[in-house]
């Protein structure tokens, strides 16, 4: 009987780790251009080399049935312990073939050292659009809103004699992209624990991974340990909001030190973009 049990929470964690879920979260201000209204963006965060299926056709499928108007990727597409470039390369040409596509980098590219400009050059062929610092603006039927993407810290601070996470530095840097304050802004940033530093740069909406869903999540409690976190981590999973600004934190796909998700299936953010207040 007690092998029977032990067998059954097997193939549960088996198949409850490699079976893709899809949230569709739904974001709302008054702040959003008309023309933007219904607009969806897919979300794919933490990828860590992980594959669904053959050359990822599950995680592909996925995002074509989402009808993504556009397509962001937020950070760790790679493991930097067992780096395998031409499976993220591989995913990305095809979803750029389905929408549009913009890449932040996570700690583990930035873990990678020199290695990482040949990821780098590599999505940038196939026509990811890599925001390293850098501004766009995205339009759709005359209106537009502007896109910021921001860079791991550990690009940066690893080796600062006082390293606070990153969050001393995203003020300046959304300050230096910015153009104008009443323009909806989208941050792409990988740091779901910065976002404190966020709501103070009165960004509207931020797309962020990194805590991997608390890895082992507990039913009410949620997340237990997210790395920039400890145990029981604030921002682990979903929607927060404080005055205008909104994160979606995605539970992300992968693994990578901890090696098995419980209660925690590897997820496809959709969000919903709605230019009224609900």
């Amino acid at each position: 009987m007690v092998s029977v049990v032990l067998l059954c929470m097997g193939l549960w964690l088996v198949w409850a780790n490699a079976s893709l879920e899809c949230n569709i979260i739904s974001v709302y201000s008054d702040r959003l251009p008309a023309a933007f209204d219904g607009y969806r963006i897919a979300q794919v965060s933490d990828l860590h080399n992980a594959e669904f299926g053959n050359d990822n056709e599950m995680l592909i499928q996925m995002l074509k049935d989402s009808n993504a108007d556009l397509i962001v990727l937020t950070g760790d597409l790679v493991d930097s312990s067992h780096t395998d470039f031409d499976v993220a390369v591989r995913f990305a040409e095809k979803a750029v073939q389905i929408a549009p596509t913009y890449y932040v980098t996570g700690n583990h590219e930035a873990w990678l050292g020199q290695a990482y400009d040949m990821l780098e050059n590599r999505l940038e062929q196939i026509g990811v659009e890599v925001m390293r610092e850098e501004a766009a603006y995205v339009e759709q039927d005359g209106d537009r809103i502007l896109l910021l993407g921001i860079d791991d810290p550990e690009f940066y601070e690893r080796e600062a004699t006082e390293y606070d996470g990153g969050a001393s530095r995203i003020q300046d840097v959304i300050d230096g992209l910015r153009y104008r304050e009443d323009e909806y802004t989208i941050v792409l940033s990988h740091r779901p624990e910065l976002f404190d530093a966020y709501v103070d740069a009165k960004v509207d909406l931020v797309f962020s991974g990194h805590a991997h869903g608390g890895q082992f999540r507990l039913p009410i409690i949620g997340g237990l340990v997210a790395p920039g976190q400890g145990l029981f981590p604030s921002y682990d999973s979903g929607l927060y909001s404080q005055d205008i600004t909104c994160m979606v934190v995605s539970r992300g796909l992968g693994n990578s030190v901890i090696p098995l998700r419980i209660c925690n299936r590897p997820e496809v953010v959709v969000v919903e973009l709605h230019s009224n207040i609900q």
